[in-house]
């Protein structure tokens, strides 16, 4: 208990334990998955480009709410990368964060990461909400969230990647 108070070791250790305990996300029952309301919603890069969320419509999507200073965050970052690794082509992958551009080019060149990072410039489209981290969404083609995760979850696993195989058919 004592390295937990400790700020050098504390970290490391909520990353460890969150690792342990992530789970595959479940899928939210059809009769309680919310449709997200508009796809009016524009984004920045990490570069200043701006985004149009439009272009997501009628696609398969994975939106993520992070930071480079959440330990659930770091801890399902791997799984996230290599998903998208595999999926980015097909699904329209969204890291939303409020963290600074030059912080997540230290933490994506340390960790060899790659994922495209945006931020939120206009109001989110209800029902979003990424005031909790980590947040993830998964949004099939018509706009259904079907999975609705707060917390660490194992992104990597069988069961998410069945899950996208079945929306993208």
């Amino acid at each position: 208990m004592l390295i937990l108070l400790l700020p050098v070791t504390r970290k490391p250790i909520q990353v460890a334990i969150h690792k342990l305990i992530a789970f595959s996300p479940s899928v939210v029952a059809e009769e309680n998955q919310r449709e997200i309301s508009t796809y009016n919603w524009q984004l920045q890069d990490t570069q200043g480009e701006l985004h149009a969320f439009q272009k997501s419509k009628n696609r398969v999507v994975l939106i993520n709410f992070w930071a480079t200073w959440c330990p659930p965050c770091i801890a399902e970052m791997p799984d996230l990368q290599a998903l998208y690794n595999d999926y980015g082509e097909k699904v329209d992958f969204y890291f939303i964060t409020n963290d600074e551009p030059e912080r997540i080019d230290t933490f994506f060149a340390k960790h060899d990461y790659n994922l495209p990072v945006f931020y939120s410039v206009s109001a989110l489209p209800k029902p979003l909400n990424g005031y909790s981290l980590p947040t993830t969404y998964i949004i099939n083609k018509e706009g259904k969230i079907v999975v609705d995760k707060t917390g660490t979850a194992n992104w990597n696993g069988e069961k998410t990647r069945k899950l996208l195989d079945e929306l993208l058919q």
